[in-house]
């Protein structure tokens, strides 16, 4: 959804949509302490270990403990879907 995404955990990514058709990529690991990231809602991504929010656009520190930001990956949009690297 516009303003949220998704974590996918398996592959230890987050999919963020900040505006609509704009599609984010980062890294799920949360720099803090190595946790994953759980949630995606009203323009954070939130870690459940120690609180910390990164902004759904860039990835970085909203809210600490962490000091930095989630790395980004690229995304594509493709006919068949998404694809990060």
């Amino acid at each position: 959804p516009v303003g949220g995404g998704t974590v996918l955990e398996r592959l230890k990514v987050v999919v963020t949509q900040p505006t609509d058709g704009d599609f984010k990529a980062f890294s799920a690991v949360c720099p803090h302490q190595g946790c994953t990231v759980s949630t995606v809602a009203e323009g954070v991504i939130t870690c459940p270990c120690h609180g910390s929010q990164f902004d759904i656009s860039t990835g970085d520190v909203v809210t600490g403990p962490a000091t930095t930001g989630l790395p980004a990956k690229t995304v594509t949009v493709g006919a068949d879907g998404l694809t990060i690297t």
